[in-house]
């Protein structure tokens, strides 16, 4: 059951995940505006104003629905939107690279929002799951793969890094960002585990395939990656599917 909040906003949020907590918050009066990728609660798409994608804002539109408070992040967004949305409006910038700036922002979300009681009681509950969760995996190494065509890798200074390295997984990506990688590199590189992810690239059992016949010895397995990659009230979710994960993994190949 959702708890209302008091004192009604204007909000727009730029940031897929972050729509999903403004949901979780019960603040489904108070937003306004959602981008086209924010698909958690599927039901907003057709209830919200679409305000274009993270990073092609439709910023005429954003100006007529005059909000009190734009939610972005400096990661998914383009500066200069951004910059020019400071100039009009009151906007919170989100960054989040580990999972410490995650529980940050929930609170700091909780309490511009005025749903601070809220959203502390989110962060207690995602740090109980967390610590809950025996998903050890032995400081295996990895490659967390993001796209296809270039091939591209989560890099050592993202909240999906930042994720791994809490779960015991070790990066075998040693530059920042999303790097690109071609294949004589990971096979070099030769990581225990590779994780396909859903998205922003949707792989799929024949992208297993395709890799697994250069990589034998490696486990190959497609993953959920709102589970890695959404901060905010997923991660109540996100814990419980890591635990799955590491049940499962000796069945390289594995949807999970």
């Amino acid at each position: 059951m959702f708890i209302k909040c008091s004192m009604r906003n204007r909000i727009i949020s730029t940031v897929p995940s972050l729509t999903e907590l403004l949901y979780h918050l019960g603040l489904q009066e108070e937003v306004i505006g959602i981008t086209k990728y924010c698909v958690h609660p599927n039901h907003w798409a057709t209830e919200k104003n679409i305000i274009g994608g993270t990073k092609n804002l439709n910023l005429d539109l954003i100006e007529s629905l005059n909000p009190t408070l734009i939610i972005a992040n400096k990661e998914e967004n383009v500066k200069e939107q951004i910059e020019y949305l400071q100039s009009k409006f009151k906007v919170l910038i989100t960054d989040i690279k580990d999972y410490d700036d995650a529980l940050e922002a929930i609170l700091k979300i909780g309490r511009i929002t005025n749903c601070s009681e809220k959203s502390k009681h989110l962060t207690q509950e995602i740090e109980q799951l967390a610590s809950s969760c025996n998903a050890n995996f032995n400081y295996q190494s990895f490659l967390y793969f993001i796209w296809r065509k270039p091939y591209m890798i989560a890099g050592d200074d993202t909240f999906i890094n930042a994720i791994c390295n809490k779960l015991k997984l070790r990066n075998l990506a040693m530059q920042n960002r999303y790097p690109e990688i071609n294949l004589d590199k990971i096979v070099y590189l030769s990581p225990d585990i590779i994780f396909l992810s859903s998205e922003p690239f949707p792989f799929k059992e024949k992208h297993i395939n395709e890799l697994q016949s250069h990589l034998p010895y490696t486990k190959i397995v497609l993953v959920d990656g709102e589970m890695f990659s959404w901060y905010g009230s997923r991660m109540l979710e996100a814990f419980p599917y890591f635990q799955h994960l590491a049940k499962i993994l000796a069945n390289s190949g594995m949807t999970v």
